[in-house]
């Protein structure tokens, strides 16, 4: 099973557009700050309505299979 087919069964549960909560939830219980960082620099792709942030599911997986990621992982 490759990465993306990995992430893509872990997150089965969630809906197609997730909220900011589930976003921390998907990368592992990480603080609002940090989350809506992620967002503020462009590595999550997301969309805000008024005050509601809305997240494809599509971009947190590509931003856990991403550079980025990966880097922050292994410090």
């Amino acid at each position: 099973m490759n990465d993306r087919n990995y992430y893509i069964k872990l997150f089965e549960n969630y809906p197609d557009v997730v909220n900011l909560k589930q976003l921390r939830e998907m990368l592992g219980g990480i603080g609002e700050g940090t989350a809506l960082k992620l967002m503020q620099e462009n590595r999550v792709e997301h969309f805000k309505l008024r005050n509601v942030y809305y997240i494809p599911k599509d971009s947190v997986i590509d931003y856990l299979l991403g550079y980025h990621y990966r880097r922050y992982k292994k410090i």
